[in-house]
């Protein structure tokens, strides 16, 4: 799987980035390879998912994803 991921220089040092396809998916690095290092664990992270269920008997199931 590709993910397009936007990478900014941030104002302080060192770098940020985001991952459009992913809402809130974003982290940080001191360095390109520290930033790089740690988007691969922020996407992996961001896509883990945790399903729980909600009542809706009688009802087409409705369940709520958090990614």
């Amino acid at each position: 799987m590709k993910i397009k991921v936007i990478v900014h220089e941030a104002e302080e040092g060192g770098f940020w980035a985001e991952v459009p396809a992913i809402p809130g998916c974003a982290t940080q690095g001191e360095t390109f390879e520290e930033l790089l290092a740690n988007l691969y664990e922020a996407v992996e992270g961001c896509l883990a998912v945790d399903v729980e269920p909600t009542s809706g008997e009688g009802h087409p199931r409705t369940i709520e994803i958090a990614v």
